[in-house]
């Protein structure tokens, strides 16, 4: 499964109907007249009372559980499971052997309310990552449910993460991030969690080519609320993937196909067994760090101060308008930030910046422009 076949391929099968952050239930369902009506199934309910789906591929003896958005403004690996549905059904070469060995229930919207509003969060306001022991929402007791009768033998939790991860402490771009969670407060290496780490190590190499040190490992912190933390502790290997950033990818099409890339190299990895990796490799992927913002405007003087040049940072805030996603640009700090980087950065060469005439700069404040050189500068992506 070399990575030049799989880009073909993506290229090929990414589905078209599914594109940018804002991925629902109703976009999802415009898809599914792509595929047999026999591997699809409402499996519950959501607080508001929106279906939740499974799709089931293969017939092999490895049970594979895979869901994404559990937090529904989590929507880039929903849309390269689709770009996988469309190659497992078009029966490509680089999955037949999969679906010999492997069964497969992917839950692509787990919590279709929070997706709907393009939120973390559920209808209660609950996060659904923080409720794998009190089982208090129905989408967790979905979830749980299929565990329980599938019985996996493996699960995949997909998210996607802010712009604000960084490789280490670095400036490299955590384009993608994976973890083989703790299953205790020790952070035993048991076997399945060596497994899981085995699995993401082979999918860390296969992908350096494509993103060289642009992937990060999430800190394994043991908390049994999350649902990952739960699993393993269950017994089952299971990884956490996270769809991070890419330069001048807001909409995330470029993370869509890396994602679409490490879920399958992901899958092929447990097909063709992990006895001969070296777990201990995982360790070498550097810890995330949190070094990034979207912009920084180096160098900048403040109107009306006689202080040093100092540093603005830009974070954008992402705002569901009109079923479309939108990045406000928000000032996030203001200071010398010699340790950060900016996935933009604009030198002021010591020139006073402002909102407009007459404004100054205010941490917190939303901002569409500066005034840069008499130079009205836009701060959107």
């Amino acid at each position: 499964m070399n990575l030049e076949l799989l880009n073909g391929v993506f290229s090929e099968m990414k589905v078209p109907e599914l594109f940018g952050r804002y991925i629902t239930n109703s976009h999802i369902e415009k898809c599914f007249n792509k595929f047999p009506k026999s591997i699809i199934s409402t499996i519950g309910y959501s607080v508001e009372e929106r279906p939740i789906y499974s799709f089931k591929f293969g017939k092999g003896p490895i049970k594979i559980l895979l869901w994404s958005q559990m937090h529904g403004n989590e929507s880039t690996s929903t849309k390269a499971l689709f770009d996988c549905f469309n190659v497992f059904e078009n029966k490509s070469e680089i999955t037949e052997h999969i679906l010999d060995k492997c069964t497969l229930i992917v839950i692509p919207i787990l919590n279709p309310d929070g997706a709907e509003k393009y939120t973390r969060i559920n209808a209660n306001l609950v996060d659904l990552n923080r409720d794998a022991q009190d089982l208090s929402q129905p989408e967790s007791n979905v979830l749980r449910d299929v565990y329980n009768n599938f019985k996996p033998n493996y699960c995949f939790n997909l998210h996607g993460q802010r712009t604000i991860f960084s490789v280490g402490e670095t400036n490299n771009v955590a384009t993608l991030s994976f973890l083989s969670p703790a299953q205790d407060l020790e952070r035993t290496l048991t076997s399945n969690r060596k497994v899981a780490m085995a699995i993401i190590t082979e999918v860390n190499a296969a992908l350096q080519t494509e993103i060289p040190n642009g992937i990060g490992r999430y800190d394994d912190g043991f908390n049994l609320n999350c649902v990952g933390d739960t699993f393993q502790n269950f017994g089952v290997p299971t990884l956490l993937y996270e769809a991070g950033h890419f330069a001048n990818d807001y909409d995330r099409e470029e993370v869509r196909r890396l994602m679409f890339i490490a879920i399958l190299k992901g899958i092929n990895s447990i097909t063709n067994g992990t006895n001969n990796i070296d777990y201990k490799a995982y360790f070498d992927i550097p810890e995330n760090g949190k070094c990034f913002y979207d912009i920084i405007i180096r160098n900048a003087k403040l109107k009306d101060t006689d202080s040093d040049c100092v540093d603005i940072a830009i974070q954008y805030k992402e705002v569901l308008k009109n079923d479309k996603v939108h990045f406000s640009p928000k000032i996030a700090d203001i200071s010398l930030l010699n340790n950060k980087y900016g996935h933009k950065e604009i030198d002021a060469n010591s020139a006073t910046v402002e909102m407009t005439e007459n404004s100054m700069l205010i941490i917190g404040s939303e901002i569409d422009f500066v005034i840069l050189n008499n130079e009205r500068i836009s701060l959107k992506p």
